[in-house]
């Protein structure tokens, strides 16, 4: 394979800038590795495989690109899925992020190996293929590396885009920069869309071949120890539960302030009906899990300012949470990989990332574990996923968070609305997998 005809001088001149401007930011990227270190000290380890330095491979890898925790369990499925078609494999594993990399280490099997991505600069790609020299790259769902890929493209090695998605801002905002990202666009041999929408966005940036094949994240099944344990706990807390799922910055300080004035309206609302209020026992407990790590501290001073009484699930130990742990207003999620345990606790679900103007995070594995969600009306980064589910009665549309509060107490109220949209919910889940074996399949084809 040889580079892509057509590159022009203008687009050779702003690689060269990308370029230049990576190397002189080289001080300030390490400087930024060190900072992430003290909170994740894995960012620390490894330190020359940023730079694209590591022993030498036996040729003919697969390598899969995640960058980071989302990616990385997104891959799981296709990965399994080539080892099943291909007996023997052995798989090159890379990624950008700490959280990525620990939940890479799971999918890793004898002969396999495991590196960082190198920064973006023409040497460090140019070393990291040299050493590993993969049969073919499979960058996961919406990453662009100008250098890697035209390094990858003078190798030979044939890289796709798996799980692609490209939302419509991003491509207008790719279009300002056409001249670095159109040739890296030309470089891919082949994308593989999540939706048609994806594709015909993907096709308009200039990615030569585009399949659309399905969302990998229906194929991910989740973990059933973590959701009985859930379950379990649920049970045995005789609490309704709200679960603020994945959450990001500026919704958490939000939820907690509608949280208190919708259950003191709902308390004056009791009041005025002459009812008795609600028994602490029978009070809804809200339970925030965000998205990073780094922001458990945060998220736990602004329940505290609050004025609520939080408890954190790693103080609950291996026997679960105490009585003193159940009577609590809200519990903290600051555990990693145990989104199928929060969901499990959960009788309904907010959508994190969807109440700010993000994008929506991951709202498949909520339908997956068969909990009703409320989405607020950013969800682009999952438009197909999120049109889906309402269509097929697995969520619900929110304009902001405190319509979301209402919406949630409300369904705490009416559990046969509530269990028709989790069975729904489970229904939609099942119906849209199959999309690792339409991709390993074109995958494998690109393999010499």
């Amino acid at each position: 394979m040889t580079l892509p005809p057509g590159d022009s001088w203008p687009e050779r001149l702003a690689r060269g800038f990308f370029s230049t401007v990576l190397r002189l930011g080289t001080p300030l990227y390490l400087l930024r590795l060190m900072r992430r270190g003290r909170a994740e000290p894995l960012y620390r380890a490894h330190l020359p495989e940023r730079f694209g330095f590591g022993p030498d491979l036996p040729p003919g890898s697969v390598w899969v690109h995640a960058v980071s925790l989302g990616e990385t369990r997104a891959a799981a499925p296709l990965i399994e899925r080539l080892r099943q078609e291909r007996p023997g494999l052995r798989l090159l594993l890379t990624h950008t992020t700490a959280t990525g990399r620990e939940a890479g280490q799971s999918l890793l099997r004898p002969g396999d190996t495991q590196r960082w991505l190198p920064f973006d600069t023409p040497g460090a790609v140019r070393r990291f293929l040299r050493a590993t020299r993969p049969a073919v790259g499979v960058l996961m769902e919406t990453e662009i590396w100008p250098n890697l890929q035209h390094a990858a493209a003078e190798a030979g090695v044939p890289m796709v885009l798996a799980n692609a998605r490209l939302s419509a801002r991003s491509l207008r905002r790719g279009k300002r920069f056409k001249a670095l990202l159109a040739p890296a666009a030309r470089t891919l041999r082949l994308a593989l869309a999540q939706t048609r929408e994806d594709g015909e966005r993907l096709t308009e940036a200039g990615v030569p071949e585009v399949r659309v094949c399905g969302n990998l994240k229906f194929d991910l099944q989740p973990d059933e120890a973590l959701l009985s344990r859930g379950r379990a706990w649920r049970a045995a807390l005789g609490r309704p539960v709200v679960l603020l799922a994945v959450s990001r910055e500026g919704e958490e300080a939000a939820l907690l302030a509608q949280w208190r004035a919708q259950l003191a309206a709902q308390a004056v609302c009791r009041a005025d009906a002459q009812m008795a209020p609600i028994s602490h026992e029978l009070r809804p407990l809200l339970l925030i899990v965000p998205r990073h790590p780094q922001r458990f501290d945060e998220v736990a001073g602004l329940a505290r300012e609050a004025g609520l009484q939080l408890v954190r699930r790693s103080a609950f130990g291996a026997q679960g949470p105490s009585a003193q742990d159940q009577a609590a207003d809200v519990w903290l999620g600051d555990s990693m990989r145990e989104m199928a345990l929060y969901y499990g606790l959960a009788d309904v679900a907010l959508l994190g990332g969807s109440f700010e103007p993000l994008g929506g995070q991951n709202l498949i594995e909520a339908a997956a574990c068969g909990v009703p969600l409320l989405m607020g009306p950013h969800t682009f980064n999952f438009a197909e996923a999120a049109t889906l589910s309402l269509a097929a009665g697995a969520a619900l549309r929110v304009d902001n968070l405190k319509h979301g509060v209402q919406t949630a107490l409300d369904l705490l109220d009416g559990p046969m609305r509530r269990e028709g949209m989790a069975m729904a919910a489970t229904q939609f889940a099942t119906a849209h997998r199959g999309a690792a074996g339409r991709m390993a399949e074109r995958i494998l084809g690109l393999m010499r």
